[in-house]
């Protein structure tokens, strides 16, 4: 399995892949507004695609919530690449990229553990590559739904 991680600056490319891999991801992907959403926004963002033997397997997008800290705007990885380690390279190239831009923090929103078994695997993912919990907001999406916030500390 040959892996390169790219950055994407066309913004049809970028619609390509999210769309692809997010309609591969319907446990954590399900709403068609939300959907949507991340492929129309994805466009306009710092764009980051793993593939494998020049497929797309997974992608990372980021966006700035404040002129020192960056989010994880979206992140999918295909099923089929799952527990291959690549969710981990495109996290290790998305903070690269971030400190690049001058950025100290991340921070990444998803559901709070305890909800679905899906969401507590994501919640895991970002333990492990060394998020820490900040916040849970219990509606900010909707009450189904709890908003986990996580943050890391990028450095100087």
């Amino acid at each position: 399995m040959e892996l390169r991680l790219e950055e994407v600056i066309d913004k049809d490319q970028k619609a390509r892949i999210a769309r692809v891999i997010l309609e591969d991801l319907p446990e954590w992907f399900g709403l068609p507004e939300s959907m949507k959403e991340y492929v129309t926004e994805s466009k306009e963002k710092p764009f980051i695609v793993a593939k494998v033997d020049d497929e797309a397997a997974g992608f990372i997008v980021l966006t700035e919530t404040s002129p020192d800290c960056v989010e994880i705007y979206v992140m999918g990885v295909r099923k089929k690449y799952h527990r291959l380690g690549i969710g981990r390279k495109l996290n290790e190239q998305y903070e690269q990229l971030a400190r690049e831009n001058g950025y100290t923090y991340s921070q990444v929103k998803t559901v709070a553990t305890g909800h679905y078994d899906t969401y507590d695997q994501t919640n895991q993912f970002y333990l492990t590559v060394g998020y820490k919990p900040l916040e849970i907001f219990p509606t900010l999406w909707d009450e189904w739904n709890p908003c986990q916030v996580y943050v890391k500390y990028l450095g100087e």
